[in-house]
């Protein structure tokens, strides 16, 4: 088993109520998940965000085979970040940490997370050869759909 970590940045040419608002609202996750995963949420995902919501819903990783995925907003602090960690769905532990800071030219979104695949050095072989990169490209494609959005929003 290997903890495995993610990390992206980005400077989003807005005010801070502007991009806290709009990450603070689960459905905007569809808009900033690749079309091919073919993303829904069940449940939960109405009431902006709040520390203790469950939001359930699913995900095709793989073309055809549909992944139900239940995350906790377990932290949230206004402003300045919140964490989303899943307690059912494809990972053996999911951490996702999304802070924000106001700096020059607008917000500083910074996204970490601490992951594990099940089915111990089997998942690492899987890790190397696919989720790593299939990670790195959804993460991405949130990069490249959000300065889509927020230059359309100027």
């Amino acid at each position: 088993m290997t903890i495995h970590y993610l990390h992206r940045e980005q400077i989003i040419p807005a005010p801070m109520e502007t991009v806290w608002e709009f990450f603070c609202a689960p459905q905007n996750l569809n808009t900033i998940t690749p079309p091919d995963m073919n993303f829904e949420i069940i449940a939960g995902g109405d009431a902006k965000m709040y520390e203790g919501q469950m939001i359930e819903y699913r995900v095709e990783f793989i073309r055809g085979v549909r992944s139900l995925w239940l995350t906790e907003i377990a932290h949230v602090r206004k402003n300045e970040y919140f964490v989303d960690e899943q307690r059912v769905g494809p990972y053996r532990f999911w951490y996702h940490e999304h802070r924000f800071e106001n700096v020059s030219g607008g917000v500083k979104m910074t996204d970490h997370v601490t992951y594990v695949l099940p089915f111990g050095f089997l998942g690492d072989i899987v890790h190397a050869v696919w989720i790593g990169n299939r990670l790195k490209s959804i993460f991405d494609f949130r990069v490249r759909k959000v300065e889509d959005l927020f230059r359309r929003v100027k």
